[in-house]
């Protein structure tokens, strides 16, 4: 295969996106990698939060890690196989975890291979030789060794599909954390793409109650229709769980948002024996206030989640494609053309559809 493929490279917070040529590897000369055609990528927060400087990331990049492809190649040894040993072949859509690993270094061995010490991270690679195309803003990416690529159903709609292998795996991800969720009170902080998945597996998986918090009233609408059986906002929120709890707290809390303020409020609100699982705080904030004396006297767990493990993003399509109860087909606004990128990075956030979609092809 011969040819390129356009890319939008970001140079950093307030420098144009150069709309770049990319020449295309030649598929027998990348051994174990597989070359995709990008189908769609939805624009994750942390992408917002990298665009606009509130997070750092190497440069120069092709951002977006939301991927959904189809395959245009394999290097003469890459896998034939998906990571649940479906067959692969040319033209299949798939998706992919967001760490290619290594599957031998320490973090590999103790089960954490999203924090491999040879980790190659799509949609935050800084570009350099073989690692031009790792990002989802691109019409072509090149999945390395060691990636875990799933095929995607085809009855799956892109809209649903594609936030599965960032929003929908760390939900999954953290769902685990928390623990048991059948039967349970469980507090999700934050309305937007993950905590409205967040919500709607908690409510599939038979949580007694699903207590959603967020300050934006449409947001907390939204929560209503992926699941939540009672809304609050951080005004509220203590007295809304005291009454859906008989004022013991809930049994797991999930923290979508990142805000200091939020963890804040909802850790005395945790039961004793709850678990809190925190999973929005990607970038740098003040310090939390935590009395070390209430974690111990109130027997409480505390879990950090940080992407996922390939099993997660599994699950995950698996959940999806089961969701069809719940509308996540609309949470994606209408798709643009790469062409369009620099006016939907820079559009003020939509609270009835959390994800921006881009078609790079397009």
């Amino acid at each position: 295969m011969t040819g390129s493929s356009v890319a939008a490279i970001f140079h950093g917070p307030g420098v144009p996106l150069e709309f770049r040529e990319v020449a295309l590897p030649d598929p027998d000369r990348i051994g174990a990698a597989m070359l995709v055609e990008v189908v769609a990528c939805t624009l994750c927060g942390s992408d917002l939060h990298s665009y606009h400087g509130r997070r750092s990331v190497p440069v120069p990049t092709v951002l977006g890690h939301e991927i959904l492809g189809r395959i245009a190649a394999f290097g003469p040894e890459a896998p034939r196989q998906d990571a649940d040993g479906r067959p692969l072949k040319v033209g299949d859509r798939v998706t992919w975890g967001v760490v290619a690993c290594c599957g031998e270094c320490f973090s590999c061995r103790h089960d954490l291979p999203q924090k491999c010490e040879r980790m190659v991270k799509y949609g935050h690679e800084a570009i350099r030789p073989g690692l031009e195309l790792t990002g989802g803003l691109a019409g072509h990416c090149v999945l390395v060794p060691g990636t875990a690529i799933f095929l995607v159903p085809e009855e799956l709609p892109d809209a649903v599909a594609c936030p599965a292998n960032c929003a929908t795996a760390t939900v999954a991800a953290a769902l685990e954390a928390a623990g048991p969720i059948e039967g349970n009170r469980v507090l999700v902080l934050g309305s937007g793409m993950l905590g409205l998945t967040a919500a709607a597996w908690a409510r599939t998986l038979g949580a007694g109650e699903v207590i959603c918090c967020d300050a934006d009233a449409r947001r907390l609408d939204l929560a209503e229709v992926f699941g939540a059986s009672r809304t609050a906002t951080p005004e509220t929120m203590a007295e809304v769980v005291s009454s859906a709890t008989e004022g013991r707290g809930v049994d797991v809390a999930i923290e979508l948002t990142g805000a200091p303020e939020a963890i804040e409020a909802a850790l005395p609100i945790v039961r004793i024996g709850g678990v809190f699982v925190l999973v929005g705080a990607v970038c740098p904030t003040r310090p939390v206030a935590i009395v070390p004396e209430q974690i111990v006297r109130r027997c409480l767990t505390i879990r950090g989640v940080h992407n996922y493990r390939p099993d997660h993003l599994g699950r995950a399509l698996d959940f999806l494609a089961s969701a069809g109860a719940f509308p996540f087909r609309e949470l994606v606004s209408e798709w643009q053309p790469l062409s369009s990128l620099e006016a939907a990075l820079n559009a003020p956030p939509d609270p009835d559809r959390p994800r921006m979609g881009i078609r790079p092809g397009s």
